[in-house]
């Protein structure tokens, strides 16, 4: 399984994601093609799978980013740190970069993405009530929810651009929602 992946992201760094071919997985896996549909039925489900694996190592990431936070300065510091390392992370990771973005035209991953941005927004909603207890729970848990989606819309937008314009973007974001999370 780990050899298949390997060499799916592989090929998607070189190829991108749709010109992923299952033959050609099979032939630099060293296994046959029978044996790759054994464990993946069609090039989908390797692409769920590295979604799967890159939305847990981003969940873990954000969960510690945002589980010690006690203060709004914590708070603000933590959020605008997680930003400026996704943003770095789609400039470069291509296969990273090729997935996530490619998630928006296949309505599975599409829900992966979705359930990924719901969790993630727990952590910040969390991290929300803990520095304003009084905090409204459902405007809270809302907000976070809609950040965190606007964060992954504003990447993709931003590495579709020359870089500088994508830096700014990701700025006029950070600000946004910097913004909305201290008025929460």
């Amino acid at each position: 399984m780990e050899r298949i992946q390997d060499v799916a992201r592989h090929l998607i760094a070189q190829k991108g994601s749709d010109q992923l071919k299952m033959s050609e997985i099979a032939a630099q896996a060293g296994i046959s093609i029978g044996s790759l549909y054994q464990y993946f039925p069609d090039k989908r489900s390797i692409i769920r799978t590295l979604a799967q694996g890159y939305a847990a190592e981003s969940r873990a990431c954000i969960e510690q980013a945002l589980a010690t936070v006690r203060s709004k300065a914590e708070l603000q510091s933590a959020f605008s740190s997680l930003v400026d390392q996704y943003h770095q992370l789609f400039l470069t990771a291509p296969v990273k970069r090729d997935i996530w973005c490619g998630m928006r035209t296949d309505k599975e991953l599409m829900s992966i993405e979705l359930e990924e941005s719901r969790a993630c927004g727990e952590f910040l909603a969390d991290a929300i009530r803990r520095v304003n207890p009084k905090a409204d729970a459902k405007k809270v848990a809302a907000l976070a929810f809609l950040v965190w989606e606007l964060g992954e819309e504003t990447m993709r937008l931003a590495v579709s651009h020359k870089r500088s314009e994508g830096a700014l973007l990701v700025q006029a974001y950070k600000t946004m929602a910097l913004r909305a999370i201290a008025e929460a």
